[in-house]
């Protein structure tokens, strides 16, 4: 499997899973936290295919900058939270960042 792929995989397994963990109330509702319990384990499962071809720094980089924007999204959707104008900039020079990471750094060489 390609490395970028099971990236994206473990994103999105820890998006949802970040989103259930709100909606299981402190582990109260069962079906929200079984949720919880398997999308961590499938995000890490499918994070560790990734670092088989992509280096760590970059990895995580991707994977946390981009993980913060998307349920940041997904809590604006589900559960109507809102982010202030410095949040939004704080957000963008996250993914600023991650951009120049993967590519202007050789630490994220591929």
């Amino acid at each position: 499997m390609n490395g970028y792929l099971a990236l994206g995989l473990a994103i999105v397994a820890e998006v949802i899973a970040t989103s259930a963990l709100k909606a299981s109330e402190s582990f109260t509702r069962w079906l929200p936290s079984i949720v919880t319990v398997v999308g961590y384990i499938t995000s890490f499962w499918f994070l560790s295919i990734t670092l088989r071809t992509v280096p760590v720094g970059a990895a995580y980089a991707i994977w946390s900058g981009l993980g913060i924007v998307l349920i940041t999204t997904v809590a604006w959707l589900l559960f109507g939270q809102r982010v202030d104008l410095p949040g939004a900039i704080g957000m963008g020079l996250i993914i600023a960042g991650v951009v120049v990471l993967n590519v202007f750094s050789k630490a994220a060489a591929h």
